[in-house]
């Protein structure tokens, strides 16, 4: 199947923090992966603000860089990079002074779409914002994309909703959260709400429990000193795990609209229930042979903060009453794997109880990462003779083969997220009073161990976590999936 690709208007992106890993990484891959589809037109400015001592050549070598190492060497024609390197633009700025702003200004164009992306620490969204309206070099139709974290708790996350509408209006704010970019996250609202199979079955009357898994089996590495600061709770499960919970909770939107979806976003967040202590685990990876413990990489032998965190949450409203959710994030774990495992109650009245049977319950898994795909668990009788023995197999859509285009990977979520904010799509991205929503949630938990005073359990790297994680759905007479 061959995607279609809609050309986006010519535009003028400006990338403060242009010389920084997510710069690096994602955002300049992602720009030149959509002109080599043909969605972004060669006039386009691709502007890189930061306090490095560049030139425009300088900034080129380092474009060229980025795209050698992180876009497949099969897309890297020589004359569409050329091309693209002819977009590409410096300017020296500084984010909290005056230098670079009035030459900045000179650089854009009025007339064609203009979007500010603040790739730098939150401590600079509201410096940037203030300048660029000081300056007034943004326009009234300009847009700002502010990656997370957005906030450390409610209080900050409200200040930084002051600052940011002080000088943009709600409509022209984007604050990323690069899991919804993601092509199965998308596919999880097609296949809710645009197949008549599911929609009837999603709600408490028919689901046992639904669990959502992000694990990593990587360490903090580098990121220790704001990991340390932050730890699972602020940085994964108040906005990715969020996200992600949902969308899989919520109400059919009325249109496929940004408002009309984050509407019923928000009122997920707002029946969650209060967590208490006896359903939120911590943990903290030990040390092994391949590599230090938690508290040796964030330089704290005294650190409280956690590496690892399993909750069981409840919605509170008529569709999921009585049915948990199961989250789960952590560092150092078995595998690296982003799932939504949606589990089936077993039917009402089994007509096989007399007979062999290896497992039971039909599972629909979302997989995000790795192998973007979707499986549905369903139960049949194994092949051959000797009876009636049941066994689950998977129908299995994994959407890099089934819809992939000539062999070609799916788009990164960031190649997504960046056309979305030229086209002006907000759908994808969070309101503030969603952010400030999530926050409320999550603060009461973390004031909780933080009162109490709790410590991380510890776990073995390459685990599954916490023994008492497991316990948590033991004592429920349910069992974490396998990493």
């Amino acid at each position: 199947m061959v995607s279609q690709t809609i050309p986006v208007e010519d535009f003028d992106l400006v990338i403060f923090g242009a010389t920084g890993d997510l710069s690096r990484r994602k955002i300049l891959p992602a720009l030149y992966r959509r002109m080599h589809a043909g969605q972004m037109p060669k006039t386009v400015q691709i502007i890189g603000g930061a306090r490095s001592d560049l030139d425009a050549s300088g900034f080129r070598d380092f474009v060229r860089q980025s795209l050698d190492e992180f876009v497949d060497s099969a897309l890297l024609e020589p004359e569409l990079v050329d091309a693209f390197m002819q977009t590409i633009h410096y300017i020296k700025v500084d984010a909290t002074g005056d230098e670079g702003w009035d030459l900045l200004s000179q650089m854009l164009r009025a007339e064609v779409i203009q979007a500010f992306y603040f790739s730098v620490g939150p401590a600079l969204f509201a410096p940037l914002a203030r300048r660029l309206l000081k300056y007034k070099i943004a326009n009234g139709n300009a847009r700002i994309v502010v990656e997370k974290p957005f906030g450390h708790d409610l209080v900050s996350a409200r200040a930084l909703n002051k600052e940011l509408s002080g000088c943009f209006a709600e409509h022209q704010i984007y604050r990323i959260d690069h899991y919804l970019g993601k092509e199965t996250v998308q596919n999880l609202m097609a296949v809710r709400f645009a197949n008549a199979l599911f929609e009837p079955l999603w709600n408490a009357r028919h689901i046992d429990h639904v669990q959502i898994t992000v694990s990593e089996n990587l360490s903090v590495g580098g990121r220790g000193a704001y990991y340390d600061k932050s730890g699972a709770m602020r940085d994964m499960v108040q906005n990715h795990l969020m996200q992600l919970l949902c969308l899989t909770a919520m109400e059919p939107p009325s249109l496929y609209e940004a408002n009309a979806v984050r509407d019923e976003k928000l009122k997920v967040i707002r029946a969650l229930q209060p967590v208490p202590s006896k359903d939120v685990v911590r943990g903290q990876y030990s040390a092994d042979d391949k590599g230090p413990s938690y508290l040796a990489d964030v330089g704290d032998p005294k650190s409280t903060t956690e590496s690892f965190i399993a909750l069981k949450v409840h919605v509170g409203n008529w569709r999921w009453s009585g049915t948990p959710f199961y989250l789960r994030t952590g560092k150092r774990l078995r595998s690296r794997v982003s799932e939504i495992a949606v589990s089936f109650k077993d039917p009402p009245h089994s007509i096989f109880e007399d007979y062999e049977r290896e497992s039971h319950g039909n599972v629909l898994v979302i997989r995000l990462q790795p192998d973007e795909g979707i499986t549905l668990w369903v139960t049949i009788k194994e092949p051959g003779p000797g009876g009636m023995r049941l066994t689950e197999v998977p129908l299995d859509m994994t959407f890099a083969e089934a819809l992939g285009n000539d062999g070609e990977e799916m788009p990164d979520a960031y190649e997504r997220l960046v056309m979305d904010v030229i086209r002006g799509n907000q759908t994808l991205f969070m309101r503030c009073d969603e952010v400030e929503a999530a926050w409320a949630w999550a603060d009461p938990i973390i004031e909780g161990w933080e009162t109490r005073r709790d410590k991380p359990k510890t776990y073995s790297p390459g685990s599954s976590g916490p023994e008492d994680s497991l316990m948590l759905l033991h004592r429920d007479g349910r069992r974490w999936r396998e990493l």
